[in-house]
């Protein structure tokens, strides 16, 4: 696969970033081709749009990926499997 199109493990980068912010998957968009300077950005739907840049790591970006989004106003959710079950 080209290095300048996405794949299922830069994917899993941004999953892991977003999935510990609290962030739905549904509200998430991934362009499928890299492109510099790589982009995240929050549109008028709420949908976290976001460009991975072809130059650097994914696991770099994805540093600049948590960061803006605590700019956004996004925090790290407490992940609990038990959360789920108890809404009786």
């Amino acid at each position: 696969m080209p290095d300048g199109i996405i794949d299922m493990q830069d994917m899993g980068v941004i999953f892991s970033v977003t999935d510990l912010m609290g962030i739905h998957r549904e509200s998430v968009s991934v362009e499928l081709t890299k492109e510099d300077p790589g982009l995240i950005n929050k549109s008028d739907r709420g949908i976290i749009e976001i460009t991975i840049p072809e130059t650097g790591t994914v696991e770099e970006f994805a540093q600049r990926l948590r960061s803006e989004l605590e700019g956004l106003g996004y925090e790290e959710q407490e992940m609990d499997e038990e959360d789920d079950e108890d809404e009786d």
